[in-house]
């Protein structure tokens, strides 16, 4: 547990790193606490809409298509998903017979809002994983370089220690780089997945309003699955009766008789 020294002790440290890591690391730690404010913000948001919550919408997207279009609006209707929203307007489409077209050009709109919406700073958060490498970097070269001048202007009085501590105070900055960077990646990582999964959760619940399960067997109209007849092989000739041979024969050279006569006919003028 922290204490009121320890507290102290641990913020007078980060000033003298501040301190020796100059503009850059002062830049470095506003950038860590606009991406943590971002961080914060985007989850209370998630956790705020329900973005997890979609059982219900699964209910009452069952209650839909067993013909219970009420009772699924009711179900959702407190819901603070936008998920369900989506729902909720492609069902009110269904029950006032409104064409597939325009319901489908409303819930596409309405779900670029929500999903523009739920991707709000993440680009804010993609700048900051990418620059803070570069700053942490461009610090470190900064700090070489003023640590060679100082090199230089100390001629033959050289202090191995004064080196060694402005290259450690020019490393620091890039380890500062590397620390605001590299949580910020894995946590926009997470949230995009998140997004992306619930985008797709939510274009599937859609799109089966407008379309029916292939997936269960279809009965006819008296409760019996339909079979599909497959073509039978067609019947060897050697192993046909001859009195149905003959009758073949004869049908077929009856219609070559039409045919060659109809070619005639069409010929004389």
């Amino acid at each position: 547990m922290l204490t009121i020294p320890i507290l102290f002790s641990m913020i007078e440290q980060i000033s003298e790193w501040i301190e020796f890591g100059g503009p850059v690391l002062i830049i470095l730690v506003c950038m860590s606490v606009i991406a943590l404010t971002i961080i914060l913000a985007k989850l209370w948001q998630f956790q705020s809409i329900q973005l997890s919550r979609l059982k219900p919408i699964r209910q009452a997207l069952d209650l839909h298509l067993a013909g219970k279009s009420d009772k699924a609006l009711a179900l959702i209707q407190g819901s603070r998903n936008p998920a369900a929203a989506t729902l909720a307007q492609a069902i009110r489409g269904k029950i006032r017979q409104l064409p597939d077209v325009i319901i489908r050009e409303e819930i596409e709109r309405y779900s670029d809002d929500v999903l523009e919406s739920l991707h709000g700073g993440f680009r804010l958060l993609e700048m900051i994983a990418s620059l803070a490498p570069l700053l942490g970097l461009l610090g470190t070269v900064l700090g070489m370089i003023e640590a060679f001048r100082q090199l230089e202007l100390s001629g033959s009085n050289i202090d191995p220690a004064s080196l060694s501590g402005g290259i450690w105070e020019a490393l620091l900055t890039t380890a500062a780089g590397l620390t605001v960077a590299i949580p910020v990646v894995a946590i926009l990582n997470r949230l995009e997945h998140r997004v992306d999964r619930f985008a797709r959760m939510m274009t599937s619940l859609v799109t089966r309003v407008f379309t029916q399960d292939l997936s269960a067997d279809w009965f006819d109209r008296s409760g019996s699955s339909a079979q599909v007849m497959s073509p039978q092989p067609e019947q060897h000739l050697g192993a046909m009766p001859p009195e149905e041979l003959a009758a073949s024969y004869q049908q077929g050279a009856s219609h070559e008789a039409i045919r060659s006569q109809g070619q005639k006919d069409s010929t004389d003028p």
